[in-house]
């Protein structure tokens, strides 16, 4: 069996069929060809349809009401599980050493230290916020938290 350039294929169902237009009113896509009515897009070299659908979505996922939340600028949450796993007794936490231990991607949002798990570690935590079960713990471990 000899192996070359014309042996290659590609991979099954890697390519989609086109679609085949214009082929009569029986096979569903023929008559305005699958284009509409008039307009531009219905024009040979109209605008492709497909960029102005994208553009359309994209302008109704924005809520047009009540304000937005970036989804990107989210809350970096941290447990104390995590906490006790990663720094000694007696080290003070910051979010930029929460970022470099991979915890957190940003602090743009803010650090929250979170009640899950549990904290043998005295620790004091600078430039976090916490949920009130979160601070009881670390307060419980002998450390403190330092809101800035």
């Amino acid at each position: 069996m000899s192996f070359g350039a014309h042996t290659i294929k590609p991979a099954a169902d890697s390519k989609r069929t086109s679609k085949r237009v214009g082929r009569g009113n029986g096979s569903g896509k023929g008559n305005y060809s699958a284009r509409g009515m008039k307009g531009q897009r219905a024009r040979s070299g109209g605008k492709s349809n497909t960029a102005v659908i994208g553009f359309k979505q994209s302008i109704r996922k924005i809520p047009k009401l009540r304000g937005f939340t970036s989804p990107n600028k989210r809350v970096g949450t941290v447990t104390l599980q995590m906490l006790n796993r990663t720094f000694e007794d007696g080290a003070t936490v910051t979010p930029e050493q929460l970022i470099a231990a991979g915890m957190v991607k940003s602090s743009a949002a803010g650090v929250k230290i979170v009640a899950t798990g549990e904290l043998q570690k005295k620790l004091v935590i600078s430039g976090c916020i916490a949920s009130a079960t979160a601070l009881k713990a670390i307060e419980a471990a002998g450390g403190s938290l330092i809101t800035e």
